[in-house]
């Protein structure tokens, strides 16, 4: 994971180093329109704030986004830039392999502002990170959505543009936090600063039509191109138009605030705001209601999960050979189905999730090396909201609400030619048990314990590294369910396609499905793997990968 290393340690002499200091936490509580705690020490010079939606820092910029960049970073997100001015776009960094001449197409950034929120309080506060956000480093995700051109719908560039920055304006209102940044505090632990500066807003044009997008390998189509990067703040936007007038309407989010559940919740809100609706899902941005035990209390599985960063053993040289890639799938709902239906006994009926993710374990186990020792690694990502209650009915919908991460990786570890000689449902129960393990409340509160014991040194997921001699590769496979494509109707219909995008680097792969636009059943499959991987893919389960292809998104 040299990348990942290198995003861990270099963060330490930029202000992310914490492990001679130590913060007191004190609890925040903070929601929509509930803006009440200020902290004692603000930074010397606070950013005044605008009296309009529209940023008082603006720039019109011309920039052609090209693919001569040099090879992945997740080192992009700045976190140490409270004052730092506007720039140009600095587009994301795609993989220096050759392409062919009809990707290779041009964006230009025709405009580029600070789009704030339209009510903000009369000062500028901090709200500190939950303890379970502290456990993300700090990297940035993406979501796009594709609008088709529609005949009897105006979707002009001047439409589309007018409406998403007034309503975006308002939509902060609510989600306040989005429109500040992350910086250290004087403990030198992340924390947000709620200081309105904005939300960067992309306005792009495509030189190319959407029926000639090649989705399905995005690193040459959609990074660096389609989709934007945090220069300043947790959240940037990007609208972009396309010679057929098709609009892709792209955001980048840093994950240390948001999740994709989060960003999901943000999305539709926003998408109400635009047709003048009203929030159906108003957000908690309460911290508190993470706070540990007292005292904090947790068992020894969590050491078997997460390790603190000290104890990380210098990265291998020879394990940065192989970069990971981007592609996009679909499988059809009969394929899921048969899947599903390989995974479970009569007695025992396996989710279609559990049983995809062992599909994909047992499969990746097909590609090892000689070493008889050898094992592959797979882990899930788990959603704790769907497991903490509150101690009062305000609580509950608090955490109902939450808007940060609530998130463990529990993962599984076996040799590979046991999995190659287990049945796929011998192997869905392996990843059942280790998932039952983390799907209860008592696991999440001993998380946020692990972490308060740990602090202020900062931990993060062993499945990220090769700690053993015997571990061999390894993949995080993860549900983005809640983004529903019916929600991200901003008054022009809803999208032909949307997904998240995640090209994090390092050499833990990384899968998410989410439910095709087509509302049929379908997944789409978002897989950021070895080369290897996407060769196994293609030659022993092509039957169910299908390429995510024009005809079957009906661009035309």
């Amino acid at each position: 994971m040299k990348n990942y290393y290198h995003l861990l340690y270099l963060g330490r002499s930029k202000g992310m180093s914490i492990l001679n200091k130590r913060w007191v936490q004190t609890d925040s509580f903070t929601r929509a329109h509930q803006y009440s705690r200020i902290h004692p020490k603000s930074p010397q010079t606070p950013h005044p704030f605008s009296n309009s939606h529209f940023s008082r820092n603006r720039c019109r910029i011309v920039s052609n986004v090209s693919h001569s960049y040099p090879p992945p970073s997740l080192s992009y997100l700045n976190l140490n830039n409270h004052h730092a001015q506007i720039s140009t776009m600095h587009t994301l960094q795609v993989s220096d392999h050759e392409v062919d001449d009809k990707l290779d197409y041009q964006v230009k950034v025709k405009e580029s502002e600070f789009i704030s929120a339209t009510h903000a309080p009369n000062h500028e506060f901090w709200m500190p990170l939950s303890n379970l956000d502290l456990l993300l480093p700090p990297l940035a995700a993406d979501v796009f959505f594709c609008y088709k051109k529609k005949d009897g719908t105006d979707m002009s560039t001047e439409m589309v543009v007018k409406t998403l920055k007034k309503s975006l304006g308002t939509v902060l209102s609510t989600f306040y936090p989005v429109a500040g940044e992350i910086v250290p505090n004087r403990h030198g632990e992340p924390e947000m600063l709620c200081n309105n500066n904005g939300v960067e807003f992309f306005q792009a044009h495509a030189d190319v039509d959407l029926q000639s997008l090649d989705l399905h390998y995005p690193d040459e189509t959609v990074k660096g191109k389609l989709v934007p990067k945090i220069n300043r703040g947790v959240f940037s936007v990007q609208v972009t138009e396309l010679n057929c007038g098709a609009i892709i309407l792209s955001c980048a989010f840093d994950h240390r605030l948001i999740d994709g559940k989060s960003c999901a919740m943000f999305l539709t809100a926003w998408a109400e705001i635009a047709r003048f609706k009203k929030i159906s899902n108003t957000p908690s941005f309460r911290s508190s209601i993470l706070s540990p035990r007292r005292p904090p209390r947790y068992d020894t599985t969590f050491d078997d999960m997460y390790i603190p960063v000290s104890s990380l053993p210098p990265p291998p040289p020879s394990s940065y050979e192989d970069p990971l890639c981007s592609r996009f799938y679909y499988i059809n709902a009969e394929s899921i189905k048969q899947l599903q239906s390989q995974a479970s006994t009569k007695d025992i009926r396996r989710s279609k999730f559990q049983s995809f993710t062992a599909y994909i374990w047992k499969l990746l186990a097909q590609k090892c090396n000689c070493d008889a020792n050898e094992t592959t690694r797979v882990g899930v990502i788990v959603n704790g909201q769907n497991f903490l209650t509150g101690n009062t009915e305000e609580e509950s919908s608090c955490l109902k609400n939450h808007y940060g991460n609530i998130l463990s990786i529990p993962y599984g570890k076996e040799n590979n030619h046991h999995l190659q000689k287990m049945t796929l449902n011998e192997v869905a129960n392996k990843v059942n048990a280790f998932v039952n393990k983390a799907s209860n409340e008592e696991h999440f509160r001993g998380l946020v314990d692990w972490v308060e014991l740990h602090r202020p040194e900062p931990g993060v997921a062993r499945i990220y590294f090769k700690l053993d001699e015997t571990d061999g590769d390894a993949v995080v496979v993860s549900s983005g369910y809640g983004l529903q494509t019916e929600n991200m109707q901003f008054g022009w219909g809803e999208p032909e396609f949307g997904s998240f995008h995640f090209p994090w680097g390092g050499q833990t792969g990384y899968i998410i499905i989410v439910p095709s636009a087509k509302n049929n059943g379908d997944w789409v499959v978002y897989s950021h793997l070895k080369q290897k991987h996407l060769d196994l893919i293609d030659s022993k389960a092509s039957h169910l990968f299908k390429p995510l292809s024009q005809s079957y998104l009906n661009f035309r």
